[in-house]
């Protein structure tokens, strides 16, 4: 069974812990890989270390986006692998929380998606082929108190990547969500002694995305939740 070819990847949101993670794991599987953030002052390092292209760019603003698929496409041919990994929340009662960071919020962790998304589909639909893979978490299945924005941002996101699936799939495009159910670990958030493997590896999350990635057309997935074996879900 022959496993599907990629050739190019873009992260978007990228910076430590997963996105750069998934940086090394594609450029391990022979990607070229383009890295983008609104800052990315703190890429040099995992640029060298991938040989990524890194990229300035406000994943809300639609000319922005335009730009950067411009600016990757020329350098590195259109990406035939691109991954949603930003998000952004604002914390606190639902009466308490202004309005314009909510706004803003569910801007970074959906509308974001949606434009990053459109831009990958036009260049992946005349070939049928390509992927996209959107990050989501348990606040898109799962609305927490004091999470309004984080819940509604990551709703939508869940319900733009069920309806890119079903619009892209039958057309080539292998659409796929991830609900990563609980904490990642980082540096500055190691796993505890007395508790290990409770947070989530991000080298093991970024295998689940590369797993999905090699499905076969006929069993793909649109969506998977991974969680460390003493989450509660």
């Amino acid at each position: 069974m022959e496993k599907p070819r990629y050739r190019s990847a873009l992260i978007v949101g990228a910076g430590p812990g997963l996105s750069a993670s998934l940086a090394r794991l594609f450029h391990r599987n022979g990607l070229t890989v383009a890295l983008a953030a609104r800052r990315t002052d703190k890429l040099a390092p995992l640029a060298t270390e991938t040989g990524a292209s890194v990229h300035q760019c406000n994943a809300v603003d639609a000319n922005d986006v335009a730009a950067l698929f411009q600016a990757v496409e020329a350098k590195n041919g259109a990406p035939d692998v691109v991954v949603y990994n930003a998000s952004a929340r604002v914390r606190g009662a639902l009466i308490d929380l202004p309005p314009e960071e909510v706004r803003q919020a569910m801007e970074v962790s959906a509308f974001g998606a949606f434009l990053v998304s459109q831009q990958a589909a036009r260049r992946m639909l005349p070939h049928g082929h390509g992927a996209i893979l959107l990050s989501g978490a348990t606040a898109g299945v799962k609305g927490f108190p004091l999470s309004a924005s984080f819940a509604l941002g990551k709703f939508a996101l869940r319900g733009l990547a069920q309806s890119m699936a079903r619009e892209l799939s039958p057309k080539g495009l292998h659409v796929a969500h991830f609900v990563i159910d609980g904490g990642i670990r980082s540096a500055s958030r190691p796993v505890p002694s007395d508790a290990p493997d409770s947070l989530l590896d991000p080298d093991a999350i970024a295998e689940t995305y590369w797993a999905v990635l090699q499905q076969h057309r006929s069993a793909w997935s649109w969506e998977v939740e991974v969680r460390p074996w003493v989450e509660k879900f």
